[in-house]
Formats: structure tokens, sequence, C-alpha cells
């Protein structure tokens, strides 16, 4: 089944095209990348997909239903979880307290409770609180629920931030750049968490760079160049499509600050 689909999605910047007639389709339960080399606009792309970025022309659906143009909190209402390359952690809280403030989107509470502090408003608490200690064993940072994320080694932040997302049950999680500035081990545990994670039911859309975890955890790989989709197939197809090795190895440029 196909969970999200892009048609003709573009996307300019001033004078610059960022994404230029993009289509591309995620099947439900899957790991599928999006990678390109730098400028190609993998971040803009997923900016899009998350609902932060509006096409300026071309359409999302979402489980069948056109979700184009909504705002960013309808998306995640919709689904659809998000992480980011540059960590979106909370310094001054606790990793517990990190991850139960992404789950309040599935436990709303009226503003009547929370005045009167009712049976339900503590109920509400504890099952968040208890969901959150669940993730943060989900992720492997399981004893870190009173741990300040200020006090965190970098890997455990990336976990820590896929965990909140986590929290809000996306059906579909966008995962940008989860490996970056990993070392060798940390990456490991990305990609076998990356791998649980699918196997669990969620669909995965991952943008990286790291491409020993590309080829390791991908079922379907698509590639960018300059806004355009270059290529799409299993990580062998995509490895060896000489379009595909041309265009990393010809591209020695930092990457655009929409890209």
């Amino acid at each position: 089944m196909t969970l999200m689909r892009a048609t003709g999605l573009a996307k300019s910047f001033g004078g610059l095209r960022a994404i230029d007639g993009v289509d591309l389709a995620f099947e439900a339960g899957k790991v599928h990348s999006i990678i390109g080399p730098n400028g190609a606009g993998k971040t803009t792309l997923i900016n899009m997909l998350s609902g932060i970025y509006a096409p300026d022309t071309g359409t999302i659906t979402f489980d069948g239903e056109d979700i184009t143009g909504r705002p960013v909190h309808r998306f995640a209402a919709a689904g659809i979880g998000r992480t980011f390359q540059n960590l979106q952690v909370f310094f001054n809280m606790t990793a517990l307290e990190n991850v139960m403030t992404g789950r309040h989107l599935r436990e709303p509470v009226s503003l009547a409770s929370a005045l009167l502090r009712t049976r339900g408003l503590r109920d509400a608490e504890t099952a968040c609180r208890d969901k959150a200690h669940e993730l943060l064993r989900r992720v492997g940072l399981a004893g870190a629920d009173h741990v300040a994320a200020d006090s965190m080694p970098y890997g455990a932040l990336k976990r820590l931030e896929i965990a909140r997302a986590l929290a809000a049950e996306p059906r579909l999680l966008l995962l940008d750049e989860p490996a970056a500035g990993l070392n060798a081990t940390e990456a490991r545990e990305i990609d076998a968490l990356i791998r649980k994670l699918a196997d669990a039911g969620t669909t995965i859309v991952l943008v990286e760079h790291n491409m020993a975890l590309v080829m390791e955890v991908s079922d379907h790989v698509f590639v960018l160049d300059r806004g355009r989709k270059l290529a799409e197939g299993t990580p062998a197809e995509v490895s060896s499509n000489p379009h595909v090795i041309e265009a990393y190895l010809g591209s020695e440029e930092p990457e655009a600050a929409h890209a």
C-alpha cells in the first residue's frame, strides 16, 4: 500500500529552483532513502513532505487524502513525524520530559481539566509518563529517564529525538541525517533502530549522507540531483547506476542554503 505520494512537487527560492517536478511514492512499512550530492534539494524536499514548506506546485497525499499546503501541525496530526539534522532537543529538560512533550498531541487535555487538576488529567499524565519511559527503552535509552539532556552524549541525543518523534505515534517518520556526526558504532545502532521501527510497521523516509547506512537499511532509494529525481530503485540498482555515480563524483560544491 502506498502511504504517501508526492506528484509534481516544485519549490523555488528567488531564482533558485530547489525542487523541480519531483514524483515520489512511499510504501507502508518500508524504509525509503532520499540521497543525492550536495545541493541536490534533499532538505527542501523533506521540508515539503513534513509541511514546513508548501510546494509552489504539485500535490502531497497521505493515506489517500490530499494534504498539500496544510499547516505543519496538521501533517503531524495526520500521522507524519519528523526529526532534524540539527538537534531540536530541549536541553533544560530531562530525557523523559523531552519525550513527553511529543506525546501531548495524542493525549489532549481540556483547559478546564488542567485548571481543576481532575482525575482524568492525572491519569493522562501518568499514561504520558509511562509511554515516554517505554519509548526511551525502545530506542536504547533505558535508565536515562531523569538524565538532563544537556549532559547526554551526542549519539544518545540523536536517539532521544527519535523517541520524541515516536511519541506522537507517526505512521510515517521522516529522519533527516540521523547518523550525522556519529561514530561507526553509533551509526550501526541507528541502523538497527531504523530496521526495528520498520519491522514494527512504521514507514521510514531517510535523508542520509552515510551510504553504508543507506545501502544496509533501505528497501528503496530515490536519488536527487539539482532538484530533480535522477534515479530510483533498490540499493543495488541505485549504487550501480552510472548516472548516480557520475552525479556523486562530479559534485564537490557545498550544499546550497535551501538544499
